[in-house]
């Protein structure tokens, strides 16, 4: 009998096909840039949940990866005798195995019990999660552990970092102890299925559907569709939300392609993407995107932001997970159809939001439109530093005022079938403007690289030369954001500008 892990098992609750593919042919797994991004999320959350319930540091951490599996289980009795905290303890029993985040010695009506802590990076308690406990709950118990109690620590989006590396209140715990031991039954049949499925030859026939990303992206999901026929045009290019009645009609009738969705159950844009998908022709409004935009006068502001976040807050002042803006881009185009560009980009490692609200406030004016693109997300962030500098707020808010949002323009008035059901900039553009290209920046191509290098850039080790590649990487891709606005602007509008 095969002994799984609990990332095993919680794999085949999300998909037998993935839990065969985890074992019999894991090199086909491909984890994309996010989902190793969450990765090195859980290990710094790990980190500092081992400060907070070892403050004094007097507890043991087992690694099995360099210590071996056998020997972390046997270490585990072994320390499971002694009363100090325990971070990854291993145990092994009932056909599976599981790692304890942390283990901490308590004392119940005169005898030494232990209660467990399944420390997560997210901010609340997830259904998966519960499934997590439930399994950790039932190899330690079937391990003999006395353990009185089970909690899911996660992380609290409201606390606030108060600087000096102190994280006390990062985490806070749900008990999940009563929940989590009367799932033992539960637990015994996902190791018996799962057991079933990894002992078999064969890969199991699983369609890829929803289970594909919920709850994790899975990273075999490239190889599952190269085993299926791909619709030519598929029905998922329909903008959502889906109707409770197309969603039945999809199902019960098995329907893939775009062209078999009768169009009584669209709405307008539906039908619009499902119309010009078939024609291969673009729709274009032109005139009617510039009347939505004749309002508007030069000079004229173009306003990109990136930002960054971290689970775990490095500046004082700031949340888990608060979006903090380190860098913009704003094109101004005057009256005479001049085109200017203003940049910032905070590469030292400091907290950059009060820099960059006072360059922000002195690269937009005073008055004149000011573009963006999805919109929401600069307002927030604007609405966000306005709060917390309040001797700028005036200033920052009246940036808002000014603020006009070109994705509803784009969707009321224009569509290409290569955007395939969407309107995110990086589909419209290459619609509209073939001569621009993200490809062809080097390095940064998309807002998860732009993090990425801007975590690179602040690492300790990385040189000054590489430092410096990144910061021209950087503000090459947040100009082309903004000069974006400006062609899509001149698109709409049935400007021309001068070269």
């Amino acid at each position: 009998m095969r002994t799984l892990s609990k990332s095993k098992l919680l794999a085949f609750r999300q998909c037998p096909r993935r839990l065969w593919l985890e074992v019999h042919k894991p090199e086909l797994r491909e984890d994309s840039s996010a989902t190793q991004a969450s990765f090195a999320t859980g290990h710094k959350v790990g980190e500092i949940a081992q400060r907070l319930y070892d403050p004094n540091g007097v507890g043991a951490v087992l690694d099995p990866f360099t210590e071996g599996f056998d020997e972390a289980f046997a270490r585990t009795q072994t320390l499971l005798r002694t009363k100090q905290p325990i971070f990854e303890a291993g145990y092994k029993a009932g056909g599976a195995l599981a790692f304890a985040d942390v283990m901490l010695p308590v004392s119940r009506a005169g005898k030494s019990v232990w209660r467990m802590v399944e420390v997560k990076s997210s901010t609340s308690v997830k259904s998966y999660h519960r499934d997590d406990a439930a399994v950790q709950a039932f190899v330690a118990r079937a391990c003999g552990v006395p353990l009185s109690a089970i909690a899911l620590a996660h992380i609290d989006s409201s606390w606030v970092y108060p600087g000096g590396g102190d994280y006390e209140g990062l985490l806070v715990e749900s008990d999940l102890t009563e929940e989590a031991f009367a799932r033992e039954s539960e637990v015994r049949d996902w190791i018996a299925g799962a057991q079933s499925v990894a002992a078999s030859k064969r890969e199991p026939s699983v369609a890829t559907g929803e289970q594909c990303n919920d709850p994790y992206a899975c990273g075999f999901a490239a190889h599952c569709q190269s085993q299926e026929t791909q619709a030519e045009q598929p029905i998922h290019w329909l903008p959502g939300p889906f109707s409770a009645a197309l969603k039945t009609h999809v199902a019960d009738n098995g329907l893939t392609e775009l062209r078999d969705v009768p169009d009584s159950l669209l709405n307008e844009r539906q039908r619009r993407v499902k119309s010009q998908t078939l024609s291969g022709k673009a729709h274009f409004e032109q005139a009617a995107a510039a009347q939505s935009l004749s309002a508007y006068k030069l000079p004229a502001y173009f306003m990109d932001f990136e930002t960054i976040q971290f689970a775990v807050p490095i500046w004082k002042g700031t949340r888990p997970y608060q979006q903090i803006p380190f860098q913009f881009s704003v094109h101004r185009l005057s009256r005479t159809g001049k085109l200017e560009q203003q940049a910032f980009l905070d590469l030292s490692g400091n907290d950059p939001c009060r820099c960059f609200a006072e360059a922000l406030i002195d690269a937009c004016g005073e008055r004149g439109p000011i573009y963006v693109y999805n919109g929401a997300f600069e307002k927030k962030r604007i609405s966000d530093l306005a709060e917390f500098f309040a001797d700028l707020s005036e200033s920052l808010l009246a940036l808002n005022e000014r603020v006009v949002d070109l994705l509803p323009i784009a969707r009321a008035h224009f569509y290409h079938p290569s955007q395939k059901g969407s309107w995110s900039i990086k589909a419209v553009l290459p619609a509209l403007c073939p001569d621009l290209k993200y490809a062809d920046l080097d390095g940064v191509q998309d807002g998860g690289a732009a993090m990425d290098a801007y975590l690179e850039a602040l690492a300790v080790q990385t040189t000054p030369a590489r430092k410096a590649e990144i910061e021209k990487q950087l503000l090459a891709y947040c100009a082309l954001d903004t000069y974006a606005l400006v062609r899509l602007w001149a698109a709409f509008t049935g400007n021309t500008l001068k070269s």
